[in-house]
């Protein structure tokens, strides 16, 4: 199992409930191809308590990577997917009214930093500037979280570990990392893998043949080509996912590959015709 806080109505349906730890332990490992390293270079930040950043575009393996290093770890989860509606409240906590009396109910970073979980701010670039300031002192030595409505603050117990995501392929000027808060983390870029790797989590995911993986696979990269040719954003390897899964399912490529790959990622006629005529060549 997988803790997710994710959109605003998840944390508004989370209100008066007490939130367990072991309710963000994961009980399966998740399926992961390492591509660079970047598992024993997390390992080690894990035991030197370091924060890490995530950078890399959409569907590429991010958020599952984090998943198995909480897994490796044997940490809980506590994943946030950020938006601009999220406060410092919805991840710190509030007072709650529970019958007659007002109570203290401990958010998702409160609920991580006390009990030592890995906490995941998936997208953070999207989180409104004066929420993420609140991540500083915990992504420095100082490694405490200020209460201000308790008039706390609380220090990280060792398991605790903070990670942040973010597309840097989507940042403008409104939305983008403040420079005081990259210099906190330590870094790891995230690209779409390697053509064998790749292949092999697609095999894996969408349960299709070695074959049909390698044509995905290929669909892939020329369609990734495109980008030098106004496509905004490649696509990602769980789009390719999704269109073996389709096709596992018993619907045709052309089909498959349209509803999964074509329409998802641009709105273009030219660009849309131009993927299909590409899907038609390999299938």
């Amino acid at each position: 199992m997988v803790g997710h806080v994710g959109p605003k109505k998840d944390l508004l349906q989370m209100k008066g409930k007490e939130l367990d730890i072991e309710h963000y332990r994961l009980t399966e490992e998740p399926f992961y191809e390492e591509v660079s390293g970047e598992v024993g270079l997390v390992t080690i930040a894990a035991e030197n308590r370091m924060p890490v950043m995530l950078k890399g575009p959409t569907g590429c393996g991010k958020t599952r990577f984090v998943q198995y290093m909480a897994y490796r770890l044997g940490r809980p989860l506590i994943t946030v997917a950020c938006h601009e509606d999220l406060t410092a409240t919805d991840l710190v906590g509030r007072y709650l009214l529970k019958g007659e009396e007002t109570v203290w109910m401990d958010g998702p970073l409160t609920l991580g930093v006390k009990h030592g979980a890995i906490v995941y701010l998936d997208e953070i670039v999207e989180a409104r500037k004066d929420t993420t300031v609140i991540i500083h002192p915990l992504s420095d030595d100082r490694r405490f979280l200020p209460i201000e409505k308790r008039g706390q603050m609380i220090e990280a117990v060792d398991e605790f570990m903070l990670i942040i995501s973010y597309n840097p392929g989507y940042q403008s000027v409104l939305k983008e990392l403040k420079q005081s808060t990259k210099q906190r983390f330590l870094a790891v870029e995230f690209s779409y893998p390697p053509q064998e790797i790749e292949t092999r989590i697609i095999e894996h995911e969408a349960k299709v043949s070695k074959e049909m993986a390698q044509q995905l696979v290929k669909l892939g990269g020329k369609v990734r080509n495109l980008r030098n040719h106004g496509l905004e954003e490649g696509v990602s390897t769980r789009l390719l996912i999704y269109a073996g899964s389709l096709m596992q399912q018993g619907v045709v490529p052309e089909r498959a590959c349209d509803a999964a790959v074509t329409q998802p990622i641009t709105d273009d006629p030219d660009m849309q015709r131009s993927i299909q005529e590409l899907v038609k060549a390999i299938f």
